[in-house]
């Protein structure tokens, strides 16, 4: 049977039961054209609902089909029995409902404060019906103190937002390594891969920003309003880089087997090499990051220009070589 012959007879299945249940004894051909097949279709289709039934699969637990006595009457009338659980409201198994839990702590510590309400209240009905059935949760999720801290930067930001006040926030830089204080006009909170950002104007950098919420180490709602307003949320769709007027660009050469990287990075352009690899432009706004990137991945990754980056590179590895050989 093809793919999709079994997609339709699952989908006759699923709706065959309620349907006879509803209709009490039907003559077979008439079942057949209410659901647009052929009788010989329905008896076989008839036959795999015969053996469907709850666990445990015996005689008492399959559903019961008069599928013999239609096999010797074509023109007779269809029958169920002991399909009765059918149409009583299904329950959670300790399992299930111990996964659903699990998700909704999960959700709820991401949720922005206009569908909370909702995932709390949820959350506690399914909680208690656990706990009332004796199906306990299997599973206790304990927030790490990391993402309680972002929960409360959130819910800074948040209030930021709604109340139109500025933010002062302590971000922290790795490429850096430190910690910078800034002040902010918070737009939104974005998400993006399973990360959050805080979309603000940074007034230290005097230029819109991305803030990971997770590198926010320290965060408070200012008295003074936004000073820029009016600014619209970023859409990720297109990618969390946004290329700056100051920032760098760089002309990398790209092996054969490093070709992903301008499908990952955001490259401006591309170029095919004789020897299978690529050289691309890359917008940098740190330069420190691009050597930490062609030390990483080496004879792969070589930056061409600026001559003078490419010597810094250069520079690098030879004094880590030096300090693995005097280790050693």
């Amino acid at each position: 049977m093809s793919g999709a012959s079994t997609r339709d007879q699952l989908a006759r299945l699923l709706a065959l039961a309620p349907y006879l249940q509803r209709r009490g004894e039907v003559p077979l051909k008439e079942v057949a054209a209410d659901f647009g097949v052929t009788s010989d279709q329905m008896l076989k289709d008839l036959r795999v609902l015969y053996m469907c039934g709850l666990p445990g699969f015996g005689p008492a637990e399959l559903i019961d089909i008069n599928v013999e006595a239609l096999e010797d009457d074509p023109d007779g009338l269809v029958r169920i029995d002991n399909a009765d659980f059918l149409a009583r409201p299904l329950r959670l198994g300790s399992n299930e409902a111990s996964a659903l839990i699990v998700a909704l702590r999960a959700l709820l510590d991401s949720s922005p404060v206009a569908s909370r309400d909702v995932v709390e209240r949820t959350l506690a009905k399914l909680e208690a019906a656990t706990e009332a059935g004796g199906a306990t949760p299997l599973v206790d999720v304990r927030i790490p103190e990391q993402r309680l801290a972002e929960q409360a930067t959130r819910g800074m930001i948040e209030r930021g937002v709604s109340a139109n006040r500025q933010l002062r926030i302590s971000y922290l830089v790795p490429s850096r390594d430190e910690t910078t204080d800034r002040v902010v006009d918070p737009i939104a909170l974005l998400t993006r891969d399973g990360k959050s950002y805080l979309d603000a104007w940074c007034h230290l950098a005097v230029d819109r920003r991305l803030f990971r919420l997770d590198r926010i180490v320290g965060s408070e709602v200012l008295e003074s309003p936004r000073a820029v307003p009016d600014l619209e949320p970023r859409d990720l769709a297109e990618g969390l880089f946004e290329a700056g007027p100051d920032d760098l660009v760089a002309r990398l050469r790209l092996s054969r087997e490093m070709r992903w990287f301008a499908e990952y990075y955001p490259v401006l352009t591309t170029c095919e090499t004789d020897d299978g690899g690529l050289e691309v432009a890359l917008s940098v706004g740190d330069e420190q990051w691009l050597v930490r990137l062609a030390m990483r991945f080496g004879h792969g990754l070589t930056v061409l220009e600026p001559a003078a980056l490419g010597e810094q590179v250069r520079a690098v590895a030879r004094s880590a070589l030096r300090l693995q050989q005097a280790t050693s």
